[in-house]
């Protein structure tokens, strides 16, 4: 590799291809994958009133929608291994990693955290078949600069600080050798408390 910015462009290519994704854009965080994603569909001017969550879920998994300022609507939904943040094309895929396991036209976000196959100890991922999305998520995680473009110096997008180190997509690498054959479906909703129920989503 040239660059270490190189070995992050490689860790990208390596789940896209194993997944079934044409693209992926690493993140610092699935919380943040998953944020970029929301954002994303606000940019795509996508109808949308509220976004369905599960009762069941990782705390941050409502934060984020709130935060991207939609509404939060918690549903009962009895998932394993990912789901769907209804009507958006936005799928959690923090608690499952296979191959060939990308649904095609979603935003589908994985985790690297320490606890996963692919363990980093923190990290995210988008998988796209869109190019138009990757280009966006590309340019946004890394304040809004386009950095495949080296003669150009004004950014012309508020963007989001929310990259991946290129040390962290090494570590993905050697995890991703090491791990990759491995099927790997963890929690389900049994696995949480009903987050709906904390008062910092009572007080919304």
């Amino acid at each position: 590799m040239n660059s270490s910015w190189e070995a992050v462009d490689f860790f990208e290519r390596l789940i896209s291809e194993y997944v079934g994704s044409k693209y992926a854009v690493a993140v610092d965080s699935c919380s943040h994958a998953l944020f970029l994603s929301l954002k994303y569909c606000q940019h795509l001017n996508i109808e949308c009133n509220s976004v369905n969550v599960p009762k069941q879920t990782y705390v941050s998994v409502p934060m984020q929608i709130h935060h991207s300022g939609y509404k939060l609507n918690f549903v009962d939904n009895k998932w394993s291994g990912h789901y769907f943040l209804d009507p958006l094309p936005i799928v959690d895929s923090a608690q499952c990693f296979e191959k060939n396991m990308y649904v095609p036209d979603t935003y589908f976000c994985l985790s690297f955290h320490s606890k996963k196959p692919i363990a980093i100890g923190k990290g995210g991922m988008i998988l796209t078949d869109n190019r138009d999305a990757y280009n966006w998520f590309k340019n946004m995680r890394h304040d809004g600069r386009n950095l495949s473009d080296s003669s150009k110096h004004d950014i012309t997008h508020i963007g989001y600080h929310m990259y991946m180190p290129p040390e962290f997509a090494i570590r993905g690498i050697e995890s991703f050798y090491s791990n990759a054959h491995k099927t790997y479906v963890g929690n389900n909703y049994n696995s949480y408390p009903d987050v709906s129920k904390l008062t910092c989503f009572n007080k919304l």
